[in-house]
């Protein structure tokens, strides 16, 4: 499904959480798709199933991923009023990312045409329809 960094400072459950949004976020997860169980992710990448357990319950906080009892974990129907929260930190963190680009000498023209790429990664390639939504948000 992806593989993890092991070497990386970050976290293994944070790498999990981000690899899991960006399926679930690009659509190669569907929603109620069920996710793998805990214990098979864990053989596949050979990490401590708690690391997986963490993740899930990270991603269930987030609203992307939702439990049953007994059942598994499935993704979730990603509606955009349920995560304003983490909408503002998301926004907060590229502010201050693209701050931190323009003091190190990237161009407006450069981050533009970086918001253009990640745009055609989420939405598919149809950012050259000016009436798009995703655009006019941009």
């Amino acid at each position: 499904m992806f593989e993890l960094d092991l070497r990386s400072r970050k976290p293994i459950y944070e790498q999990l959480v981000e690899k899991l949004k960006q399926l679930i976020i690009n659509d190669v997860l569907k929603q109620d798709e069920k996710l793998p169980s805990v214990r098979t992710l864990a053989q596949q990448l050979s990490i401590n199933p708690n690391t997986i357990q963490k993740a899930y319950r990270e991603l269930e906080a987030q609203g992307y991923i939702y439990s049953v009892k007994g059942k598994g974990s499935f993704v979730n129907h990603m509606l955009i009023t349920d995560n304003a929260a983490e909408l503002k930190k998301v926004k907060e963190q590229i502010k201050k990312q693209m701050s931190e680009a323009l003091f190190l000498g990237v161009t407006v023209k450069e981050l533009q045409s970086l918001i253009t790429e990640a745009n055609q990664s989420v939405v598919g390639g149809e950012t050259n329809d000016p009436s798009s939504e995703r655009e006019k948000e941009i």
